[in-house]
């Protein structure tokens, strides 16, 4: 009777220790902004490479995450593609302490389907609003998606704000966007320079100057409730010569 009792206890105990290991055995939960996705995925499979679980990457827009993590979702590291959006995160108590820094900095440029021909130079009242013609402006939603917020405050620093703010076609996030110019949906687009380079369906027509909007960073952080073991060392690598040089050949800037 008391072997089967003991049988019990180790079954019941293995049981409730799966969760556990298969968490271990699957890597990290790394919440990340959508324009990552190429550059973050080749710094996981490299850190795989070196014989660790790799790491679960789920992509979206920063706000998006911030807010699923505010609501209670289980993830081990966020990396946003702004400031304010990581704000949310410490001003909510879902960071561990002295684990924010500023990983990575990026451009902000005008796209438009690789078959256009259209020539335009993000300047004071250029003519972006007839350029668009009938047509629709791609942006990651200028509301709440950082690289759309980004791009509102580049136009309204040249003036053209006004003149295209009912013609946006908000998306979800910054790869959204770039989308609906890769198909043709929208003559054109404002991005990430990092998102450009990774289609051949899109062309770079104008690079925004960064004194036209706020300082692009993308901030990394270890989330308060995470318990993988190898969350900390995961950060580390993104944050080493080897992990920065990843993003650089991916076209992001240091920050």
């Amino acid at each position: 009777m008391i072997r089967i009792l003991r049988r019990l206890g180790l079954a019941l105990m293995l049981f409730l220790l799966a969760p556990v290991v298969m968490a271990q055995e699957n890597g990290p939960v790394v919440l990340a902004a959508a324009s990552l996705q190429e550059s973050l995925t080749e710094a996981a499979n490299i850190w795989a490479a070196k014989g660790h679980a790799k790491p679960v990457l789920s992509f979206a827009a920063s706000s998006a995450l911030a807010r699923q993590v505010i609501a209670g979702a289980r993830a081990d590291l966020f990396l946003s593609a702004d400031e304010e959006w990581m704000d949310a995160v410490a001003k909510a108590g879902l960071l561990r302490k002295g684990t924010r820094t500023t990983l990575l900095g990026n451009r902000l440029v005008l796209i438009a389907p690789a078959s256009s021909k259209v020539r335009l130079t993000p300047a004071r009242g250029f003519a972006l609003a007839k350029a668009l013609g009938t047509g629709r402006l791609a942006l990651a939603d200028p509301d709440a998606v950082p690289a759309g917020k980004y791009a509102k405050a580049a136009l309204t620093y040249f003036g053209v704000w006004a003149g295209v703010a009912t013609k946006v076609a908000p998306a979800e996030n910054v790869r959204a966007a770039m989308a609906l110019v890769e198909r043709g949906a929208a003559p054109l687009g404002i991005v990430y320079a990092t998102d450009a380079r990774a289609s051949k369906s899109v062309r770079i027509v104008g690079t925004f100057p960064a004194t036209s909007h706020p300082p692009i960073r993308y901030p990394v952080a270890v989330l308060k409730a995470s318990r993988h073991k190898d969350t900390t060392g995961f950060r580390a690598f993104l944050l080493s010569k080897q992990g920065r040089a990843i993003f650089a050949r991916h076209g992001f800037s240091a920050p």
